[in-house]
């Protein structure tokens, strides 16, 4: 019998359509599939299996009467907990937050997902407050890696990742401010785009300003096609959102990538060392990009390391999502986040500014950069999964999880289109990701690259042993 956890959210929409199988059945095996994972990795905080019943019959009717409310009707999706979702708490992996609400509104993404008819599972783990690149958290515990549990999931959307990859819903809502979507698809296996900033409406606005973006968590790259077709449309809440778009993503994903001019930066001109498997699996996805008629040249974009302005944006953030806080409730904050709100608290204006004006001059440089090349691949990562419950790997040296994430954070100062696409494993099996970066508003461009991969072959991995109940 068809295994209806490993669909993807195309295919079970297509079956629904034909009467294949209903959302009742669908979401059936999401939840018991996240039932049967949730003790081995932690994905989620709340499972909502009784309410997401609920919808799925409801869906079901509708699909009967060949009605459906929308693009999504019926399929399992899952929400990080750092978005609004109507009727469920959202603590954003903190013990600051009370449980009792009221929990009265949906943010933009999840409002549109509900109104096409989408069947919530629950909601997924998040490092307290999105601050770092791993999942773990004072109020839920660590998130561990579907392809070894002894390993980090990374994050910010850490859950989301680990559920998506496990089966447990197909499609998933996470949040990027430096690579918090990419990071942990990287890690898990998954696809995930951080699409061009305002692209998807964000209420209420982040405490980390223009780094934060929502992107879809998924497969694939038609699934993620699929999702932003319904989540990437105005909010009259989020008065930075973009305008309507061009016409349905899902619409550009046949174009392929012959005659597209491809970037190949390996290492960013040397900036990063990238082990030796991460290296190899991503060039051999660049070679088969060459092979599917994209001109690919070996360039780096012309930047150093932004890292010391990005720290400045965000450990303001963390200061002010924090700011409110008495010093009783400070001293139950992940301590990480407790010692960066300390640096972020004592920054001037002036500081800050400095750091905008760092962030102009990337966003200049890489709208020239993109005057030659329509795309630039890199590893999404320089390395696999490491030890859970680490913020960064033992023995490296590194102080913050921006140590091992130098591919990732400067495309969110930059506001530009950033996706990650499983191209293989290292030598321990762990999955590798590729980065494709487009110039703002072409969010159309890297779907369509990840799509021609996936069609050929070169991106996708096998399911973790962890999903068929092995270990």
């Amino acid at each position: 019998m068809q295994d209806l956890s490993e669909l993807t959210a195309v295919q079970l929409v297509e079956g629904y359509r034909k009467g294949e199988f209903s959302p009742v059945e669908a979401t059936r095996a999401a939840l018991e599939r996240a039932e049967r994972v949730q003790p081995e990795v932690n994905a989620f905080v709340r499972l909502t299996g009784a309410e997401a019943l609920a919808q799925a019959r409801a869906s079901a009717e509708r699909w009967r009467r060949g009605e459906p409310s929308g693009a999504v009707d019926g399929v399992p999706v899952t929400v990080k907990d750092i978005l609004l979702t109507r009727g469920t708490p959202t603590l954003k992996g903190s013990r600051t937050i009370p449980e009792d609400g009221p929990w009265d509104e949906d943010a933009p993404s999840v409002a549109r997902l509900r109104e096409q008819g989408a069947v919530f599972l629950g909601k997924t783990t998040t490092p307290e407050f999105g601050w770092k690149g791993v999942t773990d958290s004072p109020l839920s515990g660590v998130t561990r890696n579907p392809y070894d549990p002894s390993r980090t999931a990374g994050g910010s959307s850490g859950g989301a990742a680990a559920a998506v990859a496990l089966g447990a819903g197909p499609l998933a809502l996470g949040t990027d401010g430096g690579g918090s979507v990419r990071i942990p698809a990287a890690f898990c296996g998954i696809f995930a785009l951080k699409p061009t900033y305002g692209r998807v409406p964000l209420y209420p606005a982040s405490a980390f300003g223009t780094l934060a973006h929502v992107g879809p968590m998924t497969r694939n790259a038609a699934d993620a096609a699929l999702l932003l077709d319904v989540i990437g449309v105005p909010d009259s809440r989020d008065w930075s959102a973009l305008g309507p778009a061009a016409g349905p993503f899902t619409a550009a994903l046949p174009g392929g990538v012959r005659g597209l001019r491809i970037a190949y930066s390996p290492s960013l001109g040397g900036q990063v060392a990238v082990r030796s498997g991460v290296a190899a699996a991503v060039r051999r996805a660049v070679e088969r990009l060459a092979g599917l008629g994209a001109y690919v040249t070996e360039t780096d974009p012309d930047f150093a390391d932004p890292v010391d302005a990005f720290h400045t944006l965000w450990f303001s953030g963390a200061a002010r999502v924090t700011q409110h806080l008495g010093p009783h409730q400070r001293e139950l904050l992940d301590p990480g986040l407790r010692e960066i709100r300390g640096l972020g608290a004592r920054m001037s204006a002036l500081d800050y500014l400095a750091a905008v004006d760092v962030r102009m001059e990337l966003g200049r440089r890489m709208g020239r950069f993109h005057d030659s090349y329509d795309l630039l691949v890199t590893p999404a990562l320089p390395i696999t999964a490491f030890e859970a419950g680490r913020e960064v790997p033992k023995g490296s040296g590194q102080r913050r999880w921006t140590g091992w994430t130098p591919f990732t954070y400067p495309f969110n100062m930059t506001q530009q289109p950033a996706a990650s696409v499983p191209v293989g494993t290292d030598g321990d099996g762990l999955p590798v990701g590729l980065q494709i970066v487009a110039a703002r508003h072409r969010d159309d461009l890297v779907l369509r690259a990840a799509h021609a991969l996936y069609e050929s072959g070169a991106a996708g991995i096998d399911p973790p042993r962890l999903a068929r109940g092995e270990r």
